[in-house]
């Protein structure tokens, strides 16, 4: 079953965890952030992702600006496997490199 996840290359995995109370813990910028993200993002992987941007910059708004390349880079390599190499996310993705 892929519920809404569409078509994608990412595994299904089961979690014993509770998404909502994770997100509902997360700083209003990393909840608006993923709010509008293209991927479906765990709330903890959103949350670790951050805060490794954010001990390497110790910038919190280029610590997100770097979450949006870490997605841009999986949605490139996401439309490789699933749409093929000519696919425009994996081509723009070769170029901003």
């Amino acid at each position: 079953m892929r519920g809404n996840r569409g078509k994608m290359s990412l595994k299904l995995r089961r979690r014993n965890e509770d998404p909502m109370r994770e997100y509902d813990r997360l700083p209003p910028e990393l909840r608006a952030w993923l709010a509008a993200a293209v991927l479906p993002w765990r709330p903890r992987s959103v949350r670790r992702a951050f805060d490794k941007a954010l001990a390497e910059t110790g910038d919190r708004d280029f610590a997100l600006t770097r979450l949006t390349a870490l997605q841009g880079r999986l949605v490139a390599r996401d439309a490789a496997a699933v749409w093929g190499p000519d696919h425009p996310a994996v081509q723009g993705e070769q170029t901003s490199k």
